[in-house]
């Protein structure tokens, strides 16, 4: 895979470093010359200019690569770094660092962003799935198909605790991806039983219910046969 990152701070050198590792291809991308920091990214190529601007891209052969990683540290400029790669080089995938979580209702589809990723968000939802046990949090949201990833801990005394997972009527939309217990993750089939303390990781579409979802973790109806 090809991968063009444009900002060579923090961020996208460690984005780098661990494509790099999976044996990927990566173009580094900034316009300060204080980010050129070549020998901590060896195996990159680096391009010392301007993202938002189109000779640069081209140079860097956007029009090549598989995923644009918009990592700069401003929001207005992983804007047009995305639209650009998108409208112009018709990019398949690309990525765009949210600095403020108040600009994020920006980056979806109009801007040619298909992942949105906000770091405070993703450490405040940490946080709280860190001290929740029986709440939904939303750990992320992919912005082109409205899909959620929401997580939950089951409380000891849960209803579902001792529930068969094919024996559970979950609500539309909604899938349960993966049980983590005592710290390894699986893929639940029908014949796995919940337990107190499982965490539970789902995926939700556009038109699932959060609210019930909710319900049918805490309540005491009994999970349908």
């Amino acid at each position: 895979m090809r991968v063009v990152i444009a900002g060579a701070g923090s961020v996208g050198r460690s984005i780098a470093r661990e494509l790099l590792a999976n044996q990927h291809e990566v173009t580094l991308i900034d316009r300060q010359p204080s980010a050129m920091r070549v020998a901590q990214v060896a195996d990159a190529d680096w391009l010392l200019a301007d993202a938002c601007e189109l000779p640069t891209l081209t140079q860097a052969r956007t029009d090549e690569c598989d995923v644009v990683v918009a990592a700069t540290g401003d929001d207005k400029a992983n804007l047009v770094i995305s639209l650009l790669a998108k409208t112009e080089y018709g990019v398949p995938r690309t990525v765009a660092r949210v600095n403020n979580p108040k600009n994020e209702w920006m980056f979806d589809e109009a801007w040619g962003v298909d992942v949105a990723v906000s770091t405070p968000r993703i450490m405040t939802a940490m946080i709280e799935e860190a001290v929740s046990v029986g709440d939904l949090v939303r750990i992320f949201t992919f912005h082109q198909s409205g899909a959620d990833i929401l997580e939950l801990t089951l409380p000891e005394d849960s209803p579902l605790a001792g529930s068969l997972v094919g024996q559970i009527d979950w609500p539309a939309d909604t899938v349960l991806a993966a049980i983590v217990r005592d710290d390894r993750p699986f893929q639940p089939s029908p014949d796995d039983t919940l337990e107190g303390r499982d965490e539970l990781l789902f995926v939700t579409g556009r038109e699932a219910s959060e609210e019930q979802l909710a319900t049918l973790l805490s309540s005491r109806a009994p999970a349908s046969s």
